[in-house]
Order: structure tokens, then C-alpha cells, then sequence
């Protein structure tokens, strides 16, 4: 990805390959608590199917998956796993943080456990708020995810510099 790295991409092949990229994501699920739940609904429920969106539900390792969803309160015990996790997913990589325990820490943003949102751990592309959020949420952080996608610049996300996190309304 030489051509990636530099900037020096024609615009209908960054088109295309953004387009790609945005259905076809391979999601590494990391679910704590009850947000996990919800996930679950939105995965595999025939409601909110999110395989008609391109999104895959099924890589056994984070090397194969280039989207992690965090759901559930990350305490500070947790945070080293997820770290490593995070650094063993391939680049482009995106992370969509699920639920208030996640975002900030939720009801339990006083514990000296927890660890007060899971940015604090590694960068967050959209957030999804909610105790615990619903389906209906996570399939549009889903949705905006991709937009953001197709209309990124493939060379500095290769280069690993991040962006603006989005949060679903």
C-alpha cells in the first residue's frame, strides 16, 4: 500500500476502495455485561440482522477483524487485554464503544476498578450510548460508521493518525 501511505491515490480507486471497506466489516465482538446482550440481538436476531450491512460477526481473532465493538464495563484489570487485542487487529482499524459503562464508566464511574471509559485504553471511533442501549442504536453507529468509511482519506488512517469520534443521538 505504498500509493496508501503517501496520498498519491487516484480518487475513483480511493472511492472504490473506501466503498469496500465499508461493507465489509469484519467485527471482533468483546462483550463485558449486559450491553453484550443487546449485541447479541442486533447480530443475530432477524430484526436487526447487521450482516445485510455488510457487517461479519465471525472472526475468531482479532488479526482477522478490523472492527472491534467494546460493550460492558472495562475495569482496570481488563484494560491490558483489551490494549493487546486492539493491537493485534490490522490497519485500518476501527473501535465502537457500546453502552455507559464503556463510553464513561456508568453506574460505576466511582469504583476504583473501573476504568472510566474505554478511550482512555485505545482511540474510539463512535460511541453508542445507553444503559443498556438498544439495537436499534447500535445498528446506526453501525451505519454512520460506514459513512465516515466512504468519505475518509485513505492515507492518513493508513499512517495511524485518528479523527472526531462520532456519538449516536
Amino acid at each position: 500500500m505504498g500509493l496508501a501511505t503517501s496520498g498519491k491515490l487516484p480518487k475513483p480507486l480511493t472511492w472504490l476502495l473506501n466503498y469496500s471497506r465499508s461493507y465489509s466489516l469484519w467485527m471482533f465482538q468483546w462483550g463485558l455485561a449486559c450491553c453484550a446482550i443487546e449485541m447479541g440481538a442486533a447480530l443475530a436476531g432477524p430484526r436487526y440482522d447487521v450482516m445485510r450491512l455488510g457487517v461479519i460477526p465471525l472472526p475468531a481473532s482479532p488479526r482477522q477483524s478490523d472492527l472491534i465493538v467494546i460493550s460492558g464495563t472495562v475495569t482496570d484489570k481488563m484494560a491490558p487485554a483489551i490494549k493487546r487485542l486492539y493491537e493485534q487487529m490490522p490497519d485500518p482499524k476501527y473501535v465502537i464503544s457500546m453502552g455507559s459503562c464503556a463510553n464513561c464508566g456508568g453506574p460505576y464511574w466511582d469504583s476504583y476498578s473501573v476504568t472510566k471509559g474505554v478511550d482512555q485504553i485505545i482511540p474510539v471511533d463512535v460511541y453508542v450510548p445507553g444503559c443498556p442501549p438498544r439495537p436499534e442504536a447500535f445498528v446506526e453507529g453501525i451505519v454512520m460508521l460506514q459513512k465516515r468509511i466512504r468519505n475518509e482519506d485513505l492515507a492518513p488512517r493508513w499512517r495511524g493518525e485518528s479523527w472526531e469520534p462520532i456519538v449516536v443521538a
